[in-house]
């Protein structure tokens, strides 16, 4: 009994137990089906489907071109398109300013200059690399293997691919941030230590004012306009009438991409006889003295039929006349384009040049790259006269394309002389001169526009005073824009400035209407000569250049002359050394104080004697100062032009001041070649004759008592006309004495430069016979001995004052250090000369105050050297 009980229980257990693990198993089992049976109804989640280019670009017009671009409908926005046989290839950026403001050198028509750049793959990004094309390294030497070494490329850009085919090998990437954004080229300038907080400035770059304002695309070149705007809400200048608010700044700028030109063309050397702008790289694997590998810049002319002498060109370089150019101008216009057309029948082409007039209903901007093109404006503040840019294949040097803007107002009397000769007088330094000639990219501007203005306004001055007909007046006006059109013309030749070449007639030749007629005045139009104005009024012919000259006749047969070998070549070279193919350009000439040391090398100058027809110019301005009271005071009009020609004949007269000043110190510079015919030695001072000739006239003309002496009556109506609230800034009475001292402290400032009284010194060891000791004691006696027993008048207190300090901050100014110990010791004993000359206690009370103020000034400031 009991053993069955036992049996009973643990069959009833062992049930139990079978049926809980069963159960157990079953829900384990159903729980598995259950999650087998989720797992199939809800799949795993899928990777996000990456779009297409043509999902991502369906609200977009497609733009086709040499890189094809999309434009979003809605937003503006623009994405890029890259095919695979585009990467690795190079291609050449451009730009240029649509339209900007003067204030920061942006304005209409200004070049920023061309890169080479190249598109990569980088994995998931496509990224913008402009190569460092300034090194030349020569495959067949081992050097060339570390050609990379301590050079940098620049990595402009790098953009994730937003959408690729890898079938058609095309990526796609958003472009907003390349072309609305300084990536591509830099507008607002840098500032700089020590600029003053005051001036005005750029604000932030704005990028979402900024935007796209035209796209153009071609199968050679995609063209996109962008406006980019600034922002500066605390501005404390905000510049000039031309600034609508200066808060809000807005640079309208055309970028450029295109194909690399065919590679058929072939470099042409650059030679220091001969001036042309240059792409310059230098041959890293060259063992000569100077590893220069320069080619000039020139257009791609090449000859229709090669066997001719005289061929015309496959591809004639066309001008297109811009449809907003004064009807008057346009015939005036051609003629200084088509002038040139004589200097390449030298160099064997036949109507290389050719002038077009831009259709009323063209259908293309001014500013496409595809054309040649004059272009006017009227800005309020013009930046220029005329400016003659071109853009050039940085590996090769070829011209691909230019344009000449042309401002209005400088064939009109508006601009104001004293403002035009008062910026560069009143630079002290080489330094400060170059910057009001140089613009952010240090490439020089064209000042020819400018000084052809002053010299017109001369000019109509001196006719209207002389009672000259209507007809010479107009006839004066047209040669100068024909002489301006001429010169611009060959800065898009590719030809630089030539201030040397004024030196190709004399006085007396360009005194000869019959002998100057037709011909250029100079060597080149390349110079920056002055008007030819006669003394006598009797023998007035020719007033500026109307042909090209013998210079420009000959650097256009260097540049384009198809060689047939290198003996052609040099033999052209070396005629260099003829005189009226002289050379020397803005980094030879001597407008600066200063600077450089050839005084033929000089703007503003005419002949080849130009201390005598700078005397010539003197005694002419002071001649028609005379009656300009009588001449141009004209009933019911106000005195502003009377004002004007005031300071247009007192400017004249200190420009050729200037230009006398620096033969003083001055070495004759000859670039001709070892053993070349003709040639002499590199250095020769200037003539012992010629150095005094030039002291005595600064003594009569420049520093006497009755330097730039006007009637006495004249001051009194001297008055600017007034317009609002014009004089709120200060007074309006006429600074008479500011700038007189202003033109002779210009002057000063060269003759006794550190650079020009170590040049006397160091010249005497080479044949320099006016030593540092004669023309300081002359100095200290032109500005001083004329009136040193009589009455000092009012010019003379301030000249002498004003060159006494000078002498003593040669001694002990901050400056002081940048002089020779010859030319400190000369400067103290001048001051000891005159501290003994103000001690004799002659004149009026004025004179005597004004000589104790010296004495005093002198004593003062040499305690410190004691």
């Amino acid at each position: 009994m009991h053993k069955k009980q036992l049996s009973l229980r643990l069959l009833v257990s062992m049930f139990l137990m079978a049926s809980f693990l069963g159960v157990q198993d079953m829900n384990a089992q159903r729980r598995k089906k259950k999650k087998d049976k989720n797992k199939t109804e809800t799949p795993e989640k899928k990777k996000k489907k990456e779009k297409t280019i043509a999902e991502l670009t369906k609200s977009s017009q497609k733009i086709d071109g040499l890189f094809t671009i999309y434009q979003d409908t809605v937003t503006g926005n623009i994405k890029l398109l890259i095919k695979k046989e585009q990467l690795n290839k190079d291609f050449i950026y451009f730009s240029q300013i649509a339209d900007g403001v003067s204030e920061v050198r942006a304005f209409r028509g200004a070049y920023r200059g061309s890169s080479i750049f190249n598109i990569k793959k980088y994995f998931n990004k496509i990224e913008f690399v402009a190569p460092n094309t300034s090194f030349y390294f020569d495959k067949n030497n081992a050097i060339s293997k570390s050609s990379k070494a301590n050079i940098s490329d620049a990595l402009v850009s790098s953009s994730k691919i937003v959408a690729s085919d890898e079938k058609k090998g095309e990526y796609l990437i958003e472009a907003n941030d390349l072309f609305l954004s300084e990536v591509l080229t830099r507008i607002k300038p840098p500032r700089f230590p020590g600029s003053s907080p005051f001036a005005f400035k750029l604000g932030n770059f704005d990028k979402k004012k900024s935007k796209i304002n035209e796209i153009k695309n071609y199968p050679e070149n995609t063209n996109i306009k962008t406006e980019y705007v600034y922002n500066n809400p605390s501005v404390l200048n905000g510049g000039s009438q031309a600034i609508k608010d200066g808060r809000f700044i807005s640079i309208k700028v055309f970028h450029t991409f295109m194909n690399m030109p065919e590679n058929n063309y072939e470099v042409r050397m650059d030679d220091p006889r001969v001036g042309y702008f240059l792409t310059s790289t230098n041959d890293m694997t060259s063992t000569k003295a100077v590893n220069y590998r320069d080619f000039i810049n020139r257009w791609r002319l090449v000859k229709k039929n090669p066997e001719l002498a005289i061929s015309e060109p496959v591809k004639p370089i066309t001008w297109w006349i811009e449809n907003s150019t004064p009807v008057e101008f346009i015939q005036t216009i051609k003629e200084g384009v088509l002038a040139w057309n004589e200097a390449f029948e030298k160099a064997g082409f036949k109507n290389a040049m050719e002038v077009k007039v831009q259709p009323n209903d063209a259908d293309w901007d001014a500013g496409d790259v595809r054309y040649n093109v004059l272009r006017w404006t009227s800005s309020p503040n013009p930046p220029f006269g005329g400016y003659g840019p071109s853009f050039v294949n940085p590996r090769t040097g070829e011209i691909l394309g230019a344009d000449i803007m042309l401002e209005y107002v400088h064939f009109t009397n508006r601009v104001k002389y004293d403002k035009i000769f008062g910026e560069l007088s009143k630079a002290s330094t080489e330094e400060e001169a170059h910057n009001i000639f140089t613009h952010k990219d240090n490439h020089m501007f064209c000042s020819a526009g400018h000084l052809m203005h002053e010299n017109t306004m001369f000019g109509k001055t001196v006719l209207a005073a002389s009672g000259a007909s209507d007809l010479e007046m107009e006839g004066m006006k047209r040669e100068a824009m024909k002489a301006l059109i001429m010169h611009e013309v060959g800065h898009t030749l590719g030809l630089n400035h030539n201030m040397k070449a004024s030196q190709l007639f004399s006085p007396e030749q360009l005194a000869n209407a019959d002998f100057i007629e037709g011909k250029c005045l100079t060597g080149s139009v390349m110079d920056y000569a002055a008007i030819n104005l006669t003394l006598d009024r009797s023998k007035q012919g020719q007033f500026y250049d109307t042909a090209v000259g013998p210079y420009d006749v000959w650097a256009i047969q260097y540049g384009y002359t198809p060689f047939n070998n290198d003996s052609e070549r040099k033999a052209l070279l070396a005629q260099s050394t003829k005189p009226e193919l002289i050379f020397g350009n803005d980094a030879d000439d001597m407008r600066a104080p200063g600077k450089a040391i050839d005084p033929r090398v000089m703007i503003g100058d005419l002949s080849n004697d130009q201390i005598t027809y700078s005397i010539d110019r003197i005694k002419l301005a002071n001649n028609i100062m005379k009656d300009i009271k009588s001449r141009f005071s004209n009933e019911g009009e106000t005195y502003e032009e009377l004002r004007n020609a005031y300071f247009i004949l007192s400017g004249q007269a200190a420009t050729a001041g200037g230009v006398i000043s620096r033969f003083i110190g001055g070495v004759y510079v000859d670039r001709s070649v070892i053993g070349q015919e003709g040639g002499t030695q590199p250095y020769t001072p200037v003539s012992l004759e010629d150095q005094k000739r030039a002291m005595n006239a600064l003594k009569t003309y420049v520093f006497a008592p009755n330097a730039f002496k006007a009637p006495a009556d004249l001051y009194n109506y001297l008055a600017r006309q007034r317009r609002g609230y014009n004089f709120f800034g200060g007074p309006e009475d006429p600074k008479i004495h500011a700038q007189v001292l202003r033109y002779q402290k210009n002057v000063l400032n060269h003759i006794l430069h550190r650079n020009t009284l170590q040049r006397i010194t160091d010249s005497e060891l080479y044949g320099n016979e006016y030593t540092l000791s004669a023309f300081m004691t002359d100095l200290n006696n032109a500005i001083f001995k004329a009136d040193l027993y009589k009455n000092v008048n009012s010019f003379r207190q301030n000249l002498q004052t004003e060159y006494t300090k000078m002498l003593l901050n040669m001694v002990v100014g901050k400056k002081s250090k940048g002089y020779t110990n010859a030319a400190k010791a000369m400067a103290l004993y001048n001051l000891n000369k005159i501290k003994s000359w103000v001690s004799n206690g002659t004149g009026n009370i004025s004179t005597k105050a004004h000589k104790n103020q010296l004495k005093l000034l002198i004593n003062n400031s040499l305690k410190e050297v004691k």
